[in-house]
Parts: C-alpha cells; sequence; structure tokens
C-alpha cells in the first residue's frame, strides 16, 4: 500500500480529530465560574474564554472570517442561549477545520473518480461542512424562539400575580426566572444580570428584546418601557399584554389547526390513496386479466 491514501486518511482524520477534543474539552477556570453561579442560583450566559492552544487558531479563524460574519454569528449563539459546548471562539475555529475536512474528501473523491460531477460535489462537500454549525445553530435558535413565543403568556401571568401581590417589577421577574425552568425563564434571570452590573434599565431591556425574534415579547418590551417613561401602572400593562398574549396563542392554535387538513392532503394523495387502490382494486384486477387473456387467446 502506498503513502498516498494514509495522508489522505491523516489529513481526514487530524482535524476531525482535533475538533472532537476542543468541544469536549472545556476551560476548567469556566467551569468553575459556572459552577459558583449556579450555586448562587444565577447561570451566567456567557462565553468561555478559548484554551491556550486555541489562541493561535482563533486569530487565523478571526482574519478569515469576516467582522460582518462573526456579527451574525454571535446574534444567532444570543437567540440560541449561547450553548456551553459551542462559544462563539470555539465556533469560529471549527468552521474552517469542518471546511477542510470536507475539501480532503472531496479531493479524494475528485481524484478517484475525476470529472464535472465529482467536481460539484466535492465543492458542496466543502461548502456544506463550512456552514454545518450554522445550520445546526439555526435550528437550535429557531426553537428556542418558539419555546419563548410558547411560555410567554404564562409567564406575564406570573409576574402579574406577583406584582398584584405587592412585589415590584423587577422582583417579578426574579420569582418568574427563579421558578421557571424554560428560556423565557432564562432570559429573565440575563436581563436582571445586566442590571445588576450597572446597566441601565432601558438598555437591558432593550437588550433582551434584541437577542430574541419574538414578535409578542419585543411588543411587551416596548410597552414597558412606554410605561416607565410615562409612569403608567405596570400591573394594567402586564395585565393587558398576558390578555393579548393568551389571544395571540390561540389563534396561532386556530390557524394550526385550519392548515392541517391541507398538510394532510399531499401525504393523502402521494401515500394513502395509492395504497388503498391497490389493495381494493388488487384482487378484481387479479381476476379480471385471466378473463382479457383467455378472450384474446379465443379470438386469435
Amino acid at each position: 500500500m502506498t503513502a498516498l491514501p494514509w495522508i489522505f486518511i491523516a489529513f481526514i482524520v487530524l482535524p476531525v480529530a482535533y475538533l472532537v477534543w476542543s468541544v469536549v474539552n472545556v476551560d476548567n477556570k469556566s467551569a468553575l465560574i459556572i459552577r459558583n453561579n449556579l450555586s448562587r442560583g444565577i447561570t451566567r450566559q456567557g462565553q468561555s474564554a478559548p484554551a491556550f492552544g486555541d489562541r493561535g487558531m482563533l486569530e487565523i479563524a478571526r482574519k478569515f472570517t469576516p467582522a460582518g460574519y462573526t456579527s451574525k454569528l454571535d446574534t444567532l449563539l444570543a437567540r440560541a442561549g449561547r450553548p456551553a459546548t459551542m462559544p462563539l471562539p470555539r465556533l469560529l475555529i471549527a468552521k474552517p477545520l469542518l471546511g477542510l475536512a470536507g475539501a480532503v474528501v472531496g479531493s479524494l473523491i475528485f481524484v478517484l473518480h475525476p470529472g464535472p460531477p465529482m467536481l460539484l460535489l466535492a465543492l458542496f462537500l466543502v461548502v456544506l461542512c463550512y456552514f454545518i454549525p450554522d445550520l445546526l445553530i439555526w435550528s437550535k435558535a429557531e426553537e428556542r424562539q418558539k419555546a419563548i413565543q410558547l411560555e410567554l403568556p404564562d409567564t406575564l401571568d406570573q409576574m402579574l400575580i406577583s406584582v398584584e401581590a405587592g412585589l415590584g417589577f423587577e422582583s417579578s421577574m426574579a420569582r418568574a426566572g427563579a421558578n421557571g425552568k424554560g428560556p423565557m425563564a432564562e432570559e429573565l434571570v440575563r436581563t436582571l444580570q445586566d442590571m445588576q452590573m450597572g446597566r441601565p434599565r432601558r438598555d437591558s431591556y432593550q437588550a433582551l428584546a434584541d437577542r430574541t425574534t419574538v414578535p409578542e415579547l419585543k411588543s411587551f418590551v416596548r410597552a414597558v418601557v412606554q410605561a416607565d417613561i410615562y409612569g403608567i401602572g405596570i400591573a394594567k400593562v402586564l395585565r393587558t399584554q398576558a390578555r393579548q398574549m393568551r389571544i395571540k396563542r390561540r389563534q396561532r392554535a386556530e390557524e394550526k389547526a385550519m392548515k392541517l387538513p391541507v398538510l394532510v392532503l399531499f401525504p393523502l394523495l402521494f401515500f394513502v390513496f395509492p395504497t388503498l387502490f391497490i389493495i381494493i382494486l388488487g384482487p378484481a384486477v387479479i381476476n379480471i386479466i385471466p378473463v382479457f387473456t383467455s378472450g384474446g387467446a379465443l379470438g386469435g
């Protein structure tokens, strides 16, 4: 066996092994900070610092990644809840490695089977491997935004009960964040952390709206900011917003129910009906075929 196949295997295995190691390896200092925050009942939504061995690759990745694209990745990570296993520095390192692995595999395919179709396949493989992290994070972000949209009415009801019981707005946010377990509770805790770090209240609320794509949450943040500016009672704002959120949630459920027959139509036409026709008409066709065959033979 020549050395060329081993070289191709090394080019494939080494980047993939380094990628797995970089994902599994977690900085001890960041893990200690997270444990301390959890012991205080606070979860910090931050980025873990890259390890010493990753800094050189991080600088190289930043040079080859446009600043605008890096900003979009950071926004996408914020909407996905900033997964601890894939912070922005590690993502910037993983994307070129995956692209390199795809290029090596694509080159191997093209060398073994040269031709324009294999060249297009190799290019597609490179692009796919490079953007796989984006697709995964985008999918996680979409799921998280849907969960926030579903949890928002119940969270507002909890905050309304707390405010009517005599708590302040921020105290009601803290209680809802402490009692909740979903992404909406995490966003409330993150907003309170911003305020505790000295960030202005309105900027913290606006950051909450910027981290999500849920229109109802953006509308709620605007209502809270206007209530803070004009001195409107927060209990009245919460009551109105909670009622509107419940109505919108019911309307979305009704809309999905109305779309269901249309969505079911295509599987019925292409999968269910042909099977029914085969089951119902199959025996009749089997019985009719000999009659026509014998009739044709007699006529001849």
